[in-house]
């Protein structure tokens, strides 16, 4: 996904809501003209610090700013996207990711057999408290779920699981390709407030 150009569709669409022009922005945001021209053309290469100002400049809260809203049409070809090889793995091509009150990732997965490999061994670590994964065999066979619950999965089967305890995914067959889509909640920063015991 790229950040910048998400950034640049959320300046662009706040200051136009707010009738403000880019000159406008760029003053009460403290910048110069020409790096906001930048942030809004996804060129730029913007700090949390320089959101933030744009963010209290336009009134909306930083999120806002990071945020996905609407739709928009997002194509990737077959042929386009980077497949990144993991030992033991497989490979995967992330899709799209999505920010907001939540994450979500989705991949397609390509996977090989690991011959004679214990489950154990196979198992993801854990992913954060509520996350999930949905995933839909494209070809081959799968083993796929919690590591103390896995499931045979074959073309066209789906599963939804619990990812927050260690899990495994690997082919069953010599090759498997999975459609695989995780959902994270949105971590909170801080913990409850302790009660006071006065």
């Amino acid at each position: 996904m790229d950040s910048n150009g998400l950034i640049a569709r959320n300046v662009q669409r706040f200051r136009n809501e707010r009738q403000m022009s880019m000159g406008d922005l760029a003053k009460r945001a403290n910048l110069s003209k020409q790096t906001l021209s930048k942030i809004e053309q996804g060129v730029g290469n913007p700090t949390v610090e320089t959101i933030d100002a744009i963010a209290e400049a336009l009134d909306v809260p930083l999120r806002r700013l990071v945020t996905e809203w609407g739709t928009r049409v997002f194509v990737i070809r077959a042929g386009e996207g980077t497949w990144n090889d993991k030992p033991g793995a497989g490979s995967t091509k992330i899709l799209d990711q999505i920010y907001g009150s939540g994450y979500v990732r989705t991949s397609i997965m390509r996977l090989g057999a690991v011959p004679n490999a214990d489950p154990d061994e196979l198992a993801r670590p854990a992913d954060s408290a509520g996350t999930l994964v949905h995933a839909y065999v494209i070809s081959g066979k799968v083993r796929v779920g919690p590591a103390n619950e896995l499931a045979d999965l074959g073309v066209g089967d789906f599963v939804q699981f619990p990812s927050d305890v260690p899990w495994v995914l690997t082919a069953a067959t010599a090759e498997a390709t999975v459609h695989v889509v995780t959902t994270m909640p949105q971590v909170p920063q801080f913990g409850p407030l302790a009660e006071d015991s006065a």
